[in-house]
């Protein structure tokens, strides 16, 4: 761990890491790409120590309410977490101005702010995003190591559902010759349909790989999956999007069943309704005001 100074803290799309690197340990991480020059090892976080004051200033100058994201590059939940409590300090922060928030994680520690995440809902819109990737309770070990299991992910959507925020999954990474089955998708989507999520984001079935990532990924398949890694050599080379053979029948699969269930999985709609403030209080005075117009 080791603190930095940061001159900002909100993207142009009002997105926010906390922190940088991960101590998860899935295979697979995308962040771990040399594109986003993180200059230091990924296990080693990265700190913004005035990240909470920074983000203070910022939502006290916004001129409009708008939804808060964070976790799409770095998981806010990771054990440091439970030290710093940056989150939380944002949370607190982003209720008191009356702003929107989501979050993208597979921790259950997003449990800890519960109540935090239930008020910010019922003023304006609070939505957690979870990453499920793998039915399979010991492949979820061995592709996600340090991080909460399916099951423990499972048992958060239903803490959501029963405490009335809404939940989107990300079905994403697929990875080929592991976890792309009818078996894994069906299952993954049978968790999503009694969890009553609002949506499941899903690129297709596969994964990405580019300098960075793919050789941490090609490393952990020598030691989980001994061959494979020759597998993925001769089928993809150095291609980008490494798409599952049976990524037609399976993505098939995956409409019919979010069809016939409800399930959102349109990923436009999906970024829109995430990237739309509400604000429920005023909406609903807004109503009884137009009641007693009439």
């Amino acid at each position: 761990m080791h603190f930095v100074k940061a001159k900002g803290i909100l993207s142009s799309k009002n997105g926010m890491n906390l922190y940088r690197g991960c101590f998860h340990g899935c295979i697979y991480c995308d962040s771990r790409s040399k594109c986003y020059h993180m200059e230091h090892d990924f296990e080693d976080i990265e700190v913004k120590e005035n990240a909470v004051e920074l983000l203070e200033y910022a939502l006290k100058h916004k001129r409009k309410k708008c939804m808060i994201g964070t976790g799409s590059m770095t998981d806010p939940y990771i054990p440091l977490e439970m030290e710093t409590r940056n989150v939380r300090k944002a949370l607190d922060l982003i209720y008191k101005y009356g702003f929107g928030f989501t979050v993208i994680t597979k921790s259950d520690l997003v449990l800890r702010d519960l109540d935090l995440l239930q008020k910010i809902n019922k003023k304006t819109k609070c939505v957690v995003q979870i990453t499920l990737t793998t039915y399979d309770e010991d492949l979820c070990r061995k592709i996600e190591p340090c991080v909460s299991t399916t099951k423990e992910r499972f048992e958060v959507l239903k803490q959501l559902r029963d405490a009335g925020i809404p939940a989107v999954v990300w079905l994403s990474p697929v990875l080929p010759f592991i976890n792309d089955t009818e078996d894994n998708i069906s299952g993954i989507l049978d968790m999503c349909i009694e969890a009553k999520v609002y949506g499941v984001i899903c690129f297709g079935m596969g994964l990405t790989l580019r300098e960075g990532n793919r050789e941490y990924f090609y490393k952990k398949l020598d030691n989980l999956f001994p061959g494979l890694k020759e597998k993925y050599i001769q089928e993809y080379g150095n291609q980008y999007i490494i798409e599952s053979p049976d990524s037609s029948r399976l993505m098939k699969l995956f409409y019919d069943k979010c069809s016939k269930n409800g399930i959102v999985n349109n990923n436009n709609q999906i970024f829109q309704y995430l990237h739309t403030f509400e604000e429920k209080d005023f909406i609903k005075q807004l109503s009884l005001w137009d009641w007693d117009l009439t």
